[in-house]
């Protein structure tokens, strides 16, 4: 049934493409409907049909890609289309804001001429009225001194100007749908919630109807009207988004939420769904998500079931769904029981019983600027500015921060132990001040994690490869090697069965647990994390959360993990320290520091990160930070924070003249009018606002 109030109408959509094993069936019989100055939101895992869908509603698959179905835009059937039929319509009438902006803008043109080039093919315009719209475009969606960032090149604009380019080159002509593939992905939590208050205000200017495709349920609780669950290529729950968040009715949907970590608390347990999704090549009649399913029964083997009205506009697809109540449980019992895991680690008060593992003093890196030929320097880039810390036994410290904090460097630098002397210590041992035989031993007691599993595991090694090279260079027996390894994969959830596997054949959980068994295989006394979960679905990354914790509890470990999603840092780690320019502005045990966060950059962090709860998203008082953090390479007097600084601009002369010729040092907090334990903040004005 098609609706009157629809802009776009999307029917039975059917996307196939072929492959070596067959026809893979990427979108299934999709249904939804996307109504003027209204945002629908898609979400699922990796592999549901989110992103095909969007680009096969805006005609920019390949030839390859079978399409069957019907896209009605305003009632003009657009499947069938000619290119150039096709061409005229994208960027008039349906926009799109890619994921990665600066693969999607031309690097050899401004940014300025890319914005003229849109509007010039579709409307008869001249060139100078063309520049000169563009240049109150790009005023329109934040970026400062517009016309001279339209003369700007791609690579001269920072990841969130780049993306607030895309959305001014997508509204430049007022289309009527506006489609957004994960426009917020890559991007720091400050600079996310900026740029979705930009999509925000393009789809108010415009009246367009958008399309949200995202993984993030915590940016669809505070942005979407409509939701579509996806699932194997198929919509499994569809609702409005209250409703959704309120009361979901399709386990997969309870999986999802489940496993959302949450900024605002912290939960006994995430809980993960289990397995993984299917290969939809050769799909049979059954429901896909019964082998993952905790409450399948043998009927839902039977056939597929199809989305069934609920109630009010609210479909599910599940057998089941009468027997699931508004909390997610049947008969009593939650859909998704949560799994076993460990209590936090000990309390901050035993901290000063437990041994140091990692001393950290006055930590400092500088980088050369060259130029020329010759490499002539000519400048420095501080990225870390003399940061103090230091993680006890059994503890997981977190550093966290926008990009270009200083949160990496610290980490490598921690690991390169290049550092001068009296500056790292590793177990009581400085690196620096050690001979390399040493040096080397000292090496077995840290191990790294990187951020994406894929690139950090050698490709043509099977996991027990992966896994024992580290023993082997250290000389250990090959019967005590077989023995460590199986130890370590039923260590972190894999089967020694799958040791022969190579990389290619786990998913990308089970290569982050292969990557973290590495890490634990010489016995380390500190692991250090570097992104171990930003490339990972919600539900696997709430699998290695859990994992995490369990290693945590079984062992004197000590993690430090460099980590931007503040939700999962709040599950993950006992202290925490937020960085800034390179230096921390505040520190402290983590529950103090989410709960009663001292530095206005702490509250702006923390006010950015959105809730998977459309009420409470509606309730909050945001703190959307302007601009961006200052270059490395500028010489700051006083505080670094000052030009960004919300409590700044509130401020009296006297004060403010204060924040900028005088450096914040660390000191206690108080809470209830008394200090807290180990919480630290670096703001003159620390009683403001408290």
């Amino acid at each position: 049934m098609t609706n009157p109030d629809a802009v776009l109408t999307v029917r039975d959509l059917t996307v196939d493409f072929g492959s070596e094993a067959g026809v893979v069936a990427a979108v299934r019989g999709l249904d939804f409907d996307l109504r003027a100055g209204r945002t629908t939101a898609i979400v699922g895992e990796s592999g549901s049909g989110k992103s095909v869908s969007a680009l096969a509603v805006s005609g920019l698959l390949p030839d390859s890609a079978h399409i069957s179905g019907s896209v009605a835009l305003r009632g003009r059937e657009l499947i069938g289309l000619s290119d150039k039929k096709m061409s005229a319509v994208r960027g008039s009438e349906i926009a799109m804001v890619f994921q990665d902006p600066l693969s999607s803008l031309t690097p050899v043109f401004t940014v300025g001429a890319q914005i003229s080039e849109a509007l010039r093919a579709h409307q008869s315009i001249t060139a100078k009225q063309a520049w000169s719209r563009s240049v109150e475009l790009l005023d329109l969606v934040g970026i400062g001194d517009p016309q001279r960032r339209a003369r700007a090149f791609p690579h001269e604009l920072s990841g969130g100007m780049r993306q607030r380019v895309m959305i001014a080159m997508a509204i430049a002509n007022d289309p009527s749908v506006i489609i957004a593939d994960e426009p917020t992905t890559a991007l720091d939590v400050t600079i996310q919630a900026q740029i979705l208050d930009v999509l925000a205000t393009a789809r108010r200017e415009s009246g367009a109807a958008m399309l949200l495709i995202t993984h993030d349920l915590g940016v669809v609780a505070g942005h979407a009207d409509d939701v579509v669950v996806m699932y194997a290529g198929r919509a499994v729950e569809t609702a409005d988004v209250d409703t959704l968040f309120g009361g979901p009715r399709m386990p997969y949907t309870i999986g999802l939420l489940g496993a959302v970590p949450r900024v605002d608390h912290r939960t006994d347990a995430l809980i993960p769904i289990p397995g993984t999704p299917p290969l939809l090549i050769d799909v049979a009649d059954r429901c896909q998500f019964a082998p993952r399913c905790p409450v399948a029964i043998d009927d839902c083997r039977g056939s597929e079931p199809a989305l069934a009205e609920v109630a009010g506009g609210h479909r599910a697809a599940c057998i089941r769904v009468e027997e699931i109540d508004g909390d997610g449980r049947i008969s009593g019992e939650p859909v998704f029981p949560p799994p076993d895991v460990p209590a936090a680690s000990p309390a901050v008060t035993d901290r000063q019983e437990r041994a140091t593992v990692l001393d950290v003093v006055d930590m400092t890196k500088v980088f050369p600027l060259t130029s020329g030929f010759l490499k002539r320097r000519v400048g420095s880039v501080r990225a870390v500015n003399g940061i103090s810390f230091d993680i006890r036994s059994g503890e997981s410290m977190a550093l966290v921060g926008e990009s270009g904090s200083g949160k990496s460097t610290t980490l490598l630098e921690i690991m390169d132990f290049a550092q001068p002397e009296g500056v790292v210590r590793i177990g009581g041992v400085d690196p620096a001040a050690v001979r390399s035989r040493e040096a080397r031993a000292l090496r077995q007691k840290t191990s790294i994690v990187f951020q994406g599993p894929s690139d950090a595991l050698d490709p043509r090694f099977t996991a027990f490869d992966i896994i024992a090279e580290p023993l082997r260079a250290l000389g250990v027996p090959r019967a005590e090697t077989e023995e460590r390894v199986t130890g370590l994969m039923l260590r972190v959830g894999l089967d020694p069965v799958h040791a022969d596997r190579f990389p290619a054949a786990f998913s990308g959980g089970q290569r982050q647990r292969l990557a973290i068994a590495r890490a634990l295989a010489t016995d380390p006394d500190l692991i250090l994390l570097d992104e171990p979960l930003s490339a990972l679905d919600v539900s696997v990354q709430a699998d290695v959360v859990n994992l995490i914790r369990h290693l945590q509890a079984d062992g004197d470990v000590a993690y430090l993990v460099v980590a931007h999603d503040l939700s999962v840092v709040r599950h993950l780690a006992d202290r925490v320290a937020v960085m800034y320019l390179g230096s921390i502005v505040e520190s402290g045990p983590t529950e103090a520091v989410f709960a009663e966060p001292a530095h206005p950059y702490t509250r702006a962090l923390l006010s950015a990160v959105p809730i998977p709860d459309p009420r409470v998203e509606r309730e909050r008082q945001r703190i959307v930070l302007t601009g961006e953090q200052p270059s490395g390479t500028d010489e700051i007097v006083g505080c670094s924070f000052t030009t960004r600084c919300p409590l700044h601009a509130r401020l009296g002369e006297e004060r403010r003249e204060r924040c900028r010729t005088v450096v914040p040092l660390l000191r206690p907090t108080d809470q209830h009018g008394a200090p807290a334990v180990g919480h630290r903040a670096a703001c003159h004005f620390l009683e403001v606002d408290r």
